[in-house]
């Protein structure tokens, strides 16, 4: 099996938006609580919690879910939910998302799993975890299935993503796997457990290192023992291959015509490996739906798999980050990223205690008094991102005539500038979608705003950000420059 070079690489990341995959697994709720710690509580030895903030997110299942949806896939995705708040948050989430087509079904009396991280200074104090194991009813499992194989006939690959809390009991996934074989689909196991034969006759299946010790009951000490016990057990399940995640080391893939290929680690910074298997799987998945050879699929979810540890919380690669990964954009190029971009990097940067600066504008004919204003916000925080309005949402605001240079020219003289660190094109006539996603800790506009005239100013109080009114620098302005070249 050949490996592509990278510009076939940069070709099969285009190709992932064709893929059409089924996802059937145990859903979760994985709640964030970010706050702060600075005193001991004079009732117990126990530090105090500051709660400074609250996210939620679709975790297991979920977050495979997440995973390809960011890599342009379309998914249909099939789990079960409690009768509780919870399952009802989870059912907002997942039908939130792009190009999903959700069967959520309601188990009565069940108790949606919940998973609750508190984090302060970018560390993990504690995590409470709700959880509620127990085999569907049988009824439930048919219908379950029965879904499934409605599902199955319309997409190219299916994920299995148990996390044991009961959906994919084994005779579920003997019954999902054997659908599959019956109508020639793709069908790929992200496995828990010690005990494995429910699994028998899966395409793929993506153990970590330690699942696979468990499930084989041998110690995994070196790669020629891994590539052992894979076969053993391939030719024991008759799998068709198995890829083993080695957290730092990389990953493994065995396949039982006896193809072995170890791939190094591709991650430049780990900064939180939760969440790193999902992104595997998915993409994976992603690939052999779009038609890729499984040797290439596993190497864009290894490069996958280095973007999202270096990320916060359970994180995404998109095909942006792949296709930088594969082939950098030249210098100044890579700051200009998509608002979920620039969100997880502003995330990253708090959690190392950096401020985070946000302005906007539209930037057209970039003059002193832009790079003024640029130079100060930079004094009053450590990160600056700039939000700058589309061409279609300047011509909204300035008139037909404008912008007199194009957004790709005026995104890249912005990245230019030493004083921004990121750059982000928005489409709308407003920054407050973008400023909500970011939530930078200063946001700042010229001196001829007034405070209640800048947009955003209050959601940034909101959550103790300030708002900066930058001194002008007098004599420039786009707009009558504009009318003197048009004289």
């Amino acid at each position: 099996m050949s490996e592509a070079q990278d510009g076939d690489l940069i070709e099969a990341v285009t190709r992932l938006a064709r893929a059409n995959v089924l996802v059937v697994g145990d859903l979760m709720l994985d709640r964030y609580v970010y706050g702060q710690v600075d005193r001991i509580s004079p009732e117990a030895p126990v530090p105090i919690f500051n709660v400074s903030r609250e996210i939620a997110m679709p975790g297991g299942a979920g977050n495979v879910v997440r995973n390809l949806t960011a890599l342009n896939a379309a998914v249909a995705f099939i789990s079960v939910v409690g009768d509780d708040q919870e399952g009802s948050d989870l059912t907002g989430l997942i039908g939130g998302q792009p190009n999903v087509e959700p069967w959520l079904l309601v188990e009565n009396g069940r108790a949606t799993t919940v998973k609750t991280r508190y984090i302060a200074a970018g560390q993990h104090l504690i995590r409470a975890d709700r959880e509620f194991v127990r085999t569907l009813p049988e009824k439930l499992g048919e219908r379950l299935v029965k879904i499934a194989a409605d599902a199955m006939a319309a997409t190219s690959v299916t994920i299995l993503s148990d996390y044991c809390k009961g959906v994919l009991a084994p005779e579920v996934v003997r019954q999902l796997i054997g659908t599959a074989k019956s109508i020639g689909r793709t069908i790929v196991v992200d496995p828990k457990g010690q005990e494995w034969s429910h699994y028998a006759g899966a395409d793929l299946i993506t153990p970590n290192r330690r699942e696979l010790a468990e499930a084989s009951g041998c110690h995994v000490d070196s790669e020629d023992q891994m590539v052992s016990i894979s076969r053993s057990l391939i030719e024991r399940l008759q799998f068709g291959a198995m890829l083993v995640t080695r957290s730092e080391d990389g990953m493994t893939l065995v396949t039982n015509a006896g193809f072995v290929r170890h791939y190094p680690a591709e991650a430049p910074e780990v900064y939180d490996v939760s969440g790193a298997g999902d992104t595997v799987v998915a993409t994976i998945a992603a690939g052999l739906a779009a038609g890729l050879p499984l040797p290439v699929a596993c190497r864009l979810a290894n490069i996958a798999a280095g973007l999202v540890v270096g990320k916060v919380g359970t994180a995404v690669a998109r095909p942006s980050d792949l296709r930088d990964a594969i082939k950098p954009a030249g210098g100044a190029l890579r700051k200009i990223v998509v608002d979920a971009a620039a969100a997880e990097a502003a995330e990253r940067w708090r959690q190392r205690g950096w401020r985070v600066g946000f302005t906007n504008g539209c930037f057209d004919l970039l003059h002193p008094g832009h790079v003024h204003l640029f130079e100060q916000a930079r004094t009053n925080c450590d990160r600056l991102i700039v939000g700058m309005n589309s061409d279609a949402s300047v011509r909204r605001l300035k008139g037909a005539i404008r912008p007199v240079q194009p957004e790709a020219a005026r995104a890249a003289v912005l990245a230019s500038l030493a004083s921004v660190d990121l750059v982000v094109i928005f489409d709308e006539d407003s920054p407050l979608d973008l400023i909500e996603a970011i939530r930078p800790d200063v946001l700042i506009k010229g001196a001829d705003y007034t405070h209640d005239n800048v947009v955003g100013a209050a959601l940034v109080e909101s959550w103790g950000g300030q708002v900066m009114l930058a001194e002008l620098l007098p004599g420039h302005s786009t707009t009558a420059t504009v009318k003197r070249l048009r004289g």
